[in-house]
């Protein structure tokens, strides 16, 4: 079964609720255990990722692990130099810190730590992030320079002085953001179909070894952000797994909703908001606020 279709009951009322929010919307969520059961909106088109590219990332380091190609255990020391421009983890610390590559892994998809991605991402390297995304499936997904490569490109393309001005720039309602800002084609960038099929492919132990694909879902489970996909689930008795991604006026987040009879369903919304404030919080609760809708759709389905 798939609910795809332009305008049907459920498809009208996400993009009611993402009009609402003042965004467009993005959707693809599905049963894990029947993925032809899904519902769907423009789940193909590709879109500037923001952080949601570390889960493609640690997909990638854990293959490599499991090679034998990578040691999860090398200890690497960011010096102040190394620090990338991020709110949270080792990117606001001041002095030298030394862990072990997993750990860089664990912070980058935790709390989204900007400076402990780009560690990982030159030790296992883009052209491996892609590889892995071709080998997935997932033909439309690139990570290309990931964050650093992102903020590099932002100030070029806004002529600001300094990446602080760039941000300030695109988050300014009063001025015009350059169109390039936005282009996937410089960007890591995906799909929501493509980052789906990456969550399927990690719930069900197929995107790297058992112990690998059991690493990264205890990973996502650790996420403390609820105010996206979470928000749409706010009880104990349900698991949100996720990773969040923000750029601009893109606000994303691809996870897995499991559910206290034991269904889980893969879910995907990206948003891009009318406005460019930085705080929204209409934009980030839609997220969740359509997931829930499109699980209580196929909830309802699942005997037809």
């Amino acid at each position: 079964m798939s609910r795809s279709r332009r305008g049907g009951g459920v498809e009208r009322a996400i993009r009611d609720m993402f009009d609402d929010a003042g965004v467009r919307g993005w959707l693809h969520v599905a049963d894990l255990r029947r993925p032809a059961a899904r519902v769907v909106i423009d789940p193909g088109e590709e879109l500037p990722l923001g952080s949601v590219y570390k889960l493609p990332l640690m997909a990638a380091f854990c293959r490599l692990a499991d090679a034998g190609r990578l040691d999860p255990c090398h200890r690497v020391t960011l010096d102040a130099a190394d620090r990338v421009p991020g709110p949270t983890g080792v990117s606001i610390l001041q002095d030298p810190v030394t862990m072990s590559l997993r750990d860089l892994v664990t912070l980058m998809m935790t709390v989204s730590d900007n400076t402990a991605a780009a560690a990982v991402l030159r030790a296992v390297g883009a052209d491996a992030v892609d590889a892995v995304c071709r080998l997935l499936g997932m033909p439309d997904t690139h990570v290309r320079g990931g964050v650093v490569s992102t903020f590099s490109r932002l100030v070029a393309e806004t002529g600001a002085p300094s990446l602080d001005a760039a941000l300030a720039h695109v988050a300014d309602n009063d001025t015009v953001v350059p169109a390039g800002v936005y282009d996937p084609a410089f960007k890591a960038s995906g799909t929501p179909a493509d980052l789906a099929r990456l969550l399927r492919a990690v719930w069900t132990d197929e995107a790297a070894s058992a112990e690998g694909c059991a690493f990264m879902r205890e990973v996502m489970r650790r996420q403390p952000w609820t105010h996206r996909l979470a928000s749409g689930f706010p009880y104990d008795d349900v698991t949100v797994y996720g990773k969040t991604g923000t750029f601009g006026s893109l606000r994303h987040e691809a996870g897995v909703v499991e559910l206290a009879d034991g269904s889980i369903y893969t879910a995907v919304v990206f948003t891009q908001a009318a406005r460019a404030d930085s705080r929204l919080p209409r934009a980030d609760a839609v997220i969740g606020a359509a997931a829930r809708a499109a699980v209580e759709e196929l909830r309802g389905n699942q005997d037809t």
